[in-house]
């Protein structure tokens, strides 16, 4: 099992593809806060509540200089089309790849329900500072009022 990178680690430089068909990556955010927020399946009940909470705050995170980026294994055409179903503003990637970057961060991980043992994504979120290290981790997230404290947290990381 991978160690999970905890704050003050910097974060992991892998490539992830964005649902137009480019590459996005932590480094392209060098010189300011970025949120990554990490969910299992697109247009799955808990799943599309996330992606709206941050969506409705994507004015208030990019007034604190502070970008969002939405990954799940989900591929680009799913993800267009739950952006477009959803009216989503936060961007979105595919870290469909095997040894990507939640392979790396020790997320993609065994999981169990009912009885089933299967491969799936921990719901976790990464504040990367400026800096391009972990400033805070948030694991096996709830879904309420994350967003909300995500951004709270934003606010006062300078």
């Amino acid at each position: 099992m991978t160690t999970r990178p905890a704050a003050g680690d910097t974060f992991p430089d892998i490539a992830l593809e964005t649902p137009e068909g480019g590459s996005v990556k932590a480094s392209d955010f060098a010189g300011r806060k970025l949120v990554v927020f990490f969910y299992p399946k697109d247009s799955t009940p808990g799943c599309t509540t996330e992606n709206i909470d941050f969506s409705a705050l994507q004015d208030q995170f990019e007034a604190t200089g502070t970008a969002l980026l939405g990954v799940s294994k989900d591929s680009a055409k799913r993800h267009l089309n739950f952006i477009a179903k959803h009216d989503l503003k936060a961007p979105l990637a595919t870290d469909a790849e095997e040894n990507g970057l939640s392979d790396a961060l020790g997320i993609w991980t065994e999981k169990q329900n009912y009885g089933r043992t299967y491969m799936g994504m921990v719901r976790t979120t990464y504040l990367i500072g400026p800096d391009g290290k972990i400033a805070r981790v948030w694991d096996k997230v709830k879904v309420k009022d994350h967003a909300q404290q995500v951004l709270d947290a934003a606010k006062a990381l300078r």
